[in-house]
């Protein structure tokens, strides 16, 4: 039910980006936002196919977040921030929900100064995002200066915010954001497509065949999880779904397990494909960083029936539940996770987590739900 049109204060939504996928977060954001008020979305770049086009007001203040070089970044970086406040001050909204870019301190200290309402939600640990790419560019000292300087920028925004909204509890514990306690909401879980992605085939019935949805890149530990594929036995079967920069390695290290169909690599998929896909695993796998927010590729999965084996890190322990929605990945060395795997294939309670993976699914990740947060988080701010 949507609130009564003044209740709460309009809200424009700052965002770095805006992803085509229909079910980019920011978009999905917008979606509950605009179940309680009206909503507009001030971003550097939008995607010409993201379908927010048409549907929001949209202020797009440039068309890109990365120089050629590392100096003509950051140069880029500041210049967006002071374009981000003229376009803040252009709005009527008494409300600036920063989405990311938690490091946007200058829009940030300006919202404030002109009397506005400030809520922050971070994504994730962009600081060691970033310093885990910055690494493979320049010396670990220069990577690791650089981080510290976003981390102090985010710590500064969190200082300024009326409001810091994170995934889950355990995500405000990992990023440091529990010594924020009395403006911290952490119930900012985003819905997914209930209906969607639900279990088409019952856990007992699909083959044994383990799976993973993500980018194929090292932050998602896609190299871990390689070389724990060479050592499982020819019964298990893996499912690969994504593409990145290390695919070409993937590809390379098990191409013989690709070519006999041990080893599906499906490169990119549309989104409406990944509920089948899921369907076909017993299984999850995701080996992350401690970058992570909350994974919706998780959360898809949890859905559809499909229990998790995921690292512990940021949100994930509060809803990948060990023994009841899923298993903690608490070592990365592949043999432990290959042996983990087989352990946890050969378990006779697969099908009753695979119920509790989606009873905990449909109460957490509802639209309905996801509304009845948001609304307690504006209400709170009222």
């Amino acid at each position: 039910m949507a609130a009564e049109p003044d209740e709460f204060s309009d809200v424009a939504v700052v965002t770095m980006r805006g992803g085509a996928r229909p079910q980019n977060a920011t978009y999905l954001l917008l979606n509950v936002l605009s179940e309680l008020t009206a909503v507009s979305l001030v971003t550097v770049t939008l995607a010409d196919e993201s379908p927010i086009h048409g549907e929001y007001d949209v202020t797009e203040i440039a068309h890109g977040s990365k120089a050629d070089s590392l100096l003509g970044t950051i140069l880029l970086f500041i210049r967006n921030q002071f374009r981000m406040c003229r376009a803040i001050w252009n709005l009527d909204a008494s409300l600036v929900y920063f989405f990311g870019g938690t490091a946007y301190t200058i829009p940030i200290a300006f919202a404030k100064l002109a009397g506005k309402t400030v809520v922050v939600q971070p994504r994730g640990d962009v600081p060691l995002t970033l310093q885990l790419e910055w690494e493979e560019e320049y010396p670990d000292i220069v990577a690791r200066m650089l981080a510290n300087v976003v981390r102090a920028l985010e710590y500064a925004s969190a200082t300024l915010a009326d409001r810091i909204v994170t995934y889950t509890e355990s995500m405000a514990r990992e990023l440091g954001l529990d010594s924020f306690e009395d403006k911290l909401y952490t119930r900012g879980t985003r819905y997914i497509a209930i209906d969607e992605f639900a279990p088409k085939t019952p856990c007992e019935e699909r083959d044994k065949r383990v799976g993973m949805v993500a980018r194929l890149d090292v932050e998602k530990g896609i190299e871990e999880v390689t070389r724990a594929i060479e050592l499982l036995p020819d019964d298990v079967e893996f499912l690969l779904v994504g593409d990145g920069s290390r695919r070409e390695w993937v590809e390379q290290r098990l191409a013989d397990d690709i070519e006999s169909g041990r080893v599906e690599l499906t490169g990119w998929v549309d989104h409406d494909e990944i509920p089948d896909l899921l369907n076909r695993m017993q299984l999850f796998v995701l080996a992350s960083e401690p970058t992570e927010g909350l994974p919706t590729a998780i959360q898809e999965a949890l859905a559809c029936g499909t229990p998790v084996y995921a690292t512990p890190v940021s949100g994930v322990p509060d809803v990948v539940r060990p023994g009841e929605t899923g298993f903690h990945m608490d070592d990365r060395r592949p043999e432990r996770i290959a042996a983990d795997i087989e352990e946890i294939l050969s378990r006779d309670d697969l099908p009753e987590l695979s119920e509790n993976c989606r009873e905990f699914a449909v109460e957490s990740y509802s639209y309905q739900a996801s509304v009845g947060r948001f609304r307690e988080l504006l209400a709170g701010l009222s």
